[in-house]
């Protein structure tokens, strides 16, 4: 799973618009890898110069300083670059709460969202292999749904405790 960092409303586009905001490049470098600091700091400061002619101007300089920030923050992550995307109007819930806990330096409304919501997926899974566990063995169609069942919720706690593990 990768965050989507290449958004217009994404961290490094957020980071872009607060170094233009303050005029000082150092709110966005922390997303792009050293040897790239030369190329996204003369970016800024052509945009700094240009945002100066007008309004159009400004808004064209800007975006194209989004550009190469979210460009120079995937080639550092080794990732391709295919242009911003738009923002995204429905963000997942799980990230607005993320965003709200560091926000308030609080994370329990999001723990327990979390906590809730794997509970909720295992024992769905669960209740389905439990109630398709007593098949009439002459019902190969029941047996297999017992099988498919069993076999998603196995996978499923698999990839759960993999992914923990990676970090």
């Amino acid at each position: 799973m990768t965050l989507q960092c290449d958004g217009m409303d994404g961290l490094v586009v957020k980071a872009a618009e607060e170094a233009l905001e303050m005029e000082n490049i150092n709110y966005v470098f922390p997303f792009i890898r050293e040897r790239y600091e030369d190329e996204l700091k003369d970016a800024f400061e052509r945009t700094l110069l240009v945002r100066e002619l007008s309004g159009d101007a400004a808004e064209l300089a800007d975006y194209w300083f989004f550009e190469t920030a979210v460009r120079l923050h995937l080639k550092g992550r080794g990732m391709a670059y295919n242009g911003l995307r738009p923002s995204q109007i429905d963000k997942k819930p799980v990230i607005k709460m993320a965003e709200q806990a560091v926000r308030t330096e609080n994370m329990n409304d999001l723990m327990n969202f979390i906590l809730n919501s794997i509970k909720e997926d295992v024992l769905s899974r669960f209740d389905d292999v439990i109630s398709k566990k007593d098949y009439d063995v002459t019902d190969v169609e029941d047996a297999r749904d017992y099988v498919d069942s069993l076999l998603n919720f196995f996978g499923y706690m698999q990839q759960l405790i993999e992914f923990m593990e990676e970090g």
